[in-house]
């Protein structure tokens, strides 16, 4: 093996958290009805590399969190040609969006998984992840991301864009 389940561990976390924190600033600019650029690159990158390097681990049959890869690598294809190759044109504006939202919360899905499976008090309150502390949590997420994905439906405007130096200049007093 090349690379050490630690480093794998350590390289696939890093990457899914930047995703995931790309993925809300993304997000957060389709509900201020306005493309990030940037970090939509990041986002798209990043999200990617977390479905790729998923499989990196060791395992003897397909997981769940497998076929969440699968899932997001399945969408991601769409959101990218929507983004750069049909420029958000027409239907693809809602493709580009709900994908985006759509993929978003698939990373934020693992990351409570694995929240209750490598947190202590976690793992006592739900340890088989079938308990309702589990349940309602992922349920409170998903309810999330929903109201998020409408709210960027109904507000993303594809014509505003903001770009690093906009959104660095000082605002004129």
């Amino acid at each position: 093996m090349i690379l050490d389940i630690t480093t794998i561990t350590l390289v696939h976390t890093v990457i899914s958290i930047v995703a995931i924190a790309a993925g809300l600033v993304v997000v957060g600019g389709l509900i201020a009805g306005m493309r990030i650029d940037g970090w939509t690159g990041i986002f798209l990158v990043t999200t990617a590399l977390t479905s790729i390097t998923g499989f990196f681990f060791p395992y003897g049959q397909l997981l769940p969190s497998h076929w969440v890869g699968i899932i997001s690598l399945v969408i991601l294809p769409f959101v990218i040609a929507a983004r750069y190759w049909k420029q958000l044109q027409g239907a693809w504006r809602g493709i580009y969006v709900v994908g985006t939202v759509l993929v978003l919360y698939l990373n934020f899905f693992v990351l409570m998984v694995q929240l209750f499976r490598h947190i202590p008090a976690l793992i006592v309150a739900a340890p088989k992840q079938t308990e309702p502390p589990f349940v309602l949590t992922q349920l409170v997420v998903l309810a999330l991301f929903a109201w998020l994905g409408v709210a960027s439906f109904r507000r993303f405007r594809p014509e505003i864009v903001v770009t690093a130096k906009q959104a660095t200049a000082p605002v004129p007093a």
